[in-house]
C-alpha cells in the first residue's frame, strides 16, 4: 500500500471519529466528562469496553506472540473469565452503594488521605505507562511502514496523536468516550474477521479446515504443564485472573466507564457480556496468529527479522496485511490499527484527569472554585498528561527490546499489586491502618518482588515468575499492611457484602463529585 492512501485512510475516519465527538459532546459539563451523567446504556459500554480493553496490543502483539507462546495466552484469557465475574459480584456493588466519581475514594472513607492517595497515585503511574505501551505498539508499526519512508520523526507523529486524541477527548470525557469506543470497536472487530477470512482463502482452508488448523497445527498448544515455564496453567490462568481484577476493577479509565451505567444491575450485565464477548475475541485473535504463521510459510513471503535473525513478532501482522495480502484487507488494518490506538489513550487520558483533579487535588472538595475555575483547571490537568504520554512513549522507542503484550502484564504486575493489596485488606478485613507507613509497604512490595523475579531460578530450584508476579505483589501488600495495622475496628469500615437495598443508586446524591 502507499504512504498516500494509508494516510487517506487515517485522515477519513479521524473525520468521522470527531463527527461523533460534536454529536456526543454537545452541551457537556463537568459531571458529563467524569461520569457520564449516569446515562450511559450498558450494552453500549459493554460493546465499547472490547476495543478499550484490547487495544492495539492485543491487535498487533497477540497475533505475532503466537511464534513463541503458541496459544498459551489463553489460558490469562480463561482467567480474565474469572476475574471479571469478581468484578461483577463484588467490585462494581461496592462502588454503586457509595455513588463513586473516583474508585480510589473508597480509600479514603475506609483507611483515610494518606492511602486514598497512595492508591492513586500507584494508579496514575500504572495507567501513564500502560497506555503509553498500548499506544507505542501502534504508533511505532505506522512508523515504520509509512512515516519514516516520508522522512517523518518518530516525534513528529507521536506529536500528531496525542494532539488528536488530546482534540477529542478535550470536552466530552466519558460521554463522548462510550459513543467511540463503540465506533472503534467495529471498525477492530471487522478488520480482524476479513484478515482472517482472506488468510483462509488463500490457504485454501473452509470454516472447518480453519479449525483443524489452529486446533491441530504447528502452533496448537494450548494448556503448558512445565512448573519451570513461565507459561505453566496455573500461573496464566491465576495471574490472569488477578490481572482482570486489578488491570479492570481497580483501574479508574475501565470502571469510570461502568459506573456510567444508570444503575447496579445494568453495569453488572455490561461487565458479564463484556468478558463472555472477550474470551471469544481473543481467541480469533489467536487463530489469526496462527493462519499468518501459516500463511508466512509461502514463497516469496518475508518477515521482518533482528539482526540476530529473530522474527520481530510485532510486525508480523502488518507486515502481511500491509505487503502481501490485498488492498483493501491493507485499509481495513489501518482503520483497525487506529481504532485500536484511540481507546489506549482517549479513557487513559480522561481517566488520569479525573483522578488527578478529584484524588489528588481535591477539586470536588473546594467549595472556591466555581464551575468555570474547575473546567479550567480539568483542562490544564488534561494538556499536562497528554504532554506526559507523549514523553513516555519517546521513551520506550528507546528502549524497545520484546513483545509489547508481556511488557504491558508485567509491568501491571509490579504496579497494580499495591493496589490489589489496598482494596483486598479494606474489604476482607476491619483492622485500622498506621496511614503514615502505607506509601512504604507499597512502595516495599513491589520492589521485594523485582527482586524474586530476578533472582527466582536461584532462589526457588529453576522457578521462573510469570504473571502470577501480580498476585506475590497483592500478597506481600495485603502482609505488609497486616503488620502496620491494629485490631481497633476502623469506623469506616465498608464491606460490599453488607445488606443494602441496591434497586436504584442513581437516586443517591453523589459522596466525592457534585452533579
Amino acid at each position: 500500500m502507499s504512504s498516500g492512501l494509508i494516510l487517506t485512510c487515517v485522515a477519513l475516519y479521524t473525520l468521522l471519529l470527531f463527527a461523533v465527538v460534536w454529536y456526543t459532546s454537545r452541551n457537556a459539563d463537568n459531571e458529563s466528562y467524569f461520569r457520564g451523567n449516569r446515562s450511559s446504556k450498558w450494552f453500549i459500554v459493554a460493546y465499547g469496553m472490547i476495543g478499550a480493553s484490547l487495544s492495539g496490543v492485543t491487535f498487533v502483539s497477540v497475533p505475532g506472540a503466537v511464534y513463541s507462546s503458541q496459544l498459551g495466552y489463553m489460558q490469562v484469557v480463561l482467567g480474565y473469565l474469572v476475574g471479571y465475574f469478581v468484578i461483577a459480584l463484588i467490585l462494581l456493588p461496592l462502588y454503586y452503594r457509595l455513588n463513586l466519581t473516583s474508585i480510589y475514594t473508597y480509600l479514603e472513607k475506609r483507611f483515610g488521605i494518606i492511602t486514598y492517595k497512595t492508591g492513586s497515585m500507584f494508579f496514575i503511574v500504572s495507567r501513564v505507562v500502560g497506555a503509553a505501551l498500548r499506544m507505542f505498539i501502534v504508533i511505532n508499526v505506522l512508523q515504520a511502514f509509512v512515516f519514516d519512508s516520508m522522512g517523518i520523526p518518530f516525534f513528529v507523529t507521536v506529536s500528531l496523536f496525542i494532539i488528536l486524541i488530546l482534540l477529542y477527548t478535550y470536552k466530552g470525557g466519558v460521554k463522548t468516550i462510550v459513543w467511540t469506543d463503540m465506533l472503534q470497536t467495529t471498525f477492530m472487530l471487522l478488520s480482524l474477521i476479513l484478515t482472517v477470512v482472506f488468510i483462509a482463502n488463500k490457504l485454501d482452508l473452509g470454516f472447518g479446515g480453519v479449525i483443524d488448523k489452529v486446533w491441530n497445527g504447528k502452533y496448537s498448544q494450548m494448556i503448558f504443564t512445565d512448573w519451570h515455564m513461565k507459561s505453566f496453567f496455573p500461573k496464566q490462568f491465576f495471574g490472569g485472573m488477578f490481572i482482570a481484577i486489578a488491570m479492570t476493577g481497580l483501574d479508574q479509565e475501565m470502571m469510570q466507564k461502568n459506573i456510567s451505567c444508570k444503575n447496579i444491575k445494568e453495569a453488572q450485565k455490561n461487565m458479564i457480556t463484556f468478558s463472555f464477548i472477550l474470551v471469544f475475541v481473543n481467541a480469533l485473535f489467536l487463530a489469526l496468529g496462527a493462519l499468518l504463521y501459516e500463511y508466512s510459510n509461502l514463497p516469496d513471503i518475508a518477515l521482518h527479522t533482528t539482526i540476530d535473525g529473530n522474527i520481530i513478532t510485532d510486525e508480523v501482522f502488518p507486515n502481511i496485511a500491509l505487503n502481501y495480502l490485498s488492498p483493501l484487507i491493507g485499509i481495513f488494518f489501518i482503520i483497525g490499527i487506529i481504532s485500536a490506538a484511540y481507546p489506549s489513550a482517549d479513557g487513559a487520558l480522561t481517566a488520569l484527569t479525573a483522578c488527578f483533579c478529584i484524588d489528588i487535588l481535591g477539586m470536588n472538595k473546594n467549595e472556591r472554585l466555581s464551575e468555570q475555575d474547575k473546567t479550567k483547571l480539568r483542562h490544564k490537568v488534561h494538556i499536562a498528561f497528554a504532554i506526559i504520554l507523549f514523553i513516555v512513549i519517546v521513551i520506550f522507542k528507546i528502549i524497545n527490546d520484546q513483545a509489547v503484550i508481556y511488557k504491558v502484564l508485567t509491568w501491571a504486575g509490579y504496579t497494580y499489586g499495591p493496589l490489589l493489596g489496598l482494596f483486598a485488606f479494606g474489604i476482607f478485613t476491619k483492622r485500622k491502618l498506621k496511614e503514615n507507613l502505607v506509601p512504604f509497604i507499597c512502595i516495599t512490595a513491589p520492589v521485594t518482588c523485582f527482586f524474586l523475579d530476578k533472582y527466582s531460578v536461584v532462589l526457588f530450584s529453576g522457578y521462573k515468575f510469570g504473571f502470577e508476579l501480580l498476585i506475590a505483589n497483592s500478597i506481600l501488600t495485603f502482609a505488609g499492611l497486616f503488620l502496620i495495622s491494629s485490631k481497633q475496628l476502623s469506623p469506616n469500615t465498608l464491606s460490599p457484602l453488607e445488606d443494602k437495598n441496591e434497586e436504584d443508586f442513581s437516586s443517591e446524591k453523589p459522596l466525592d463529585y457534585p452533579a
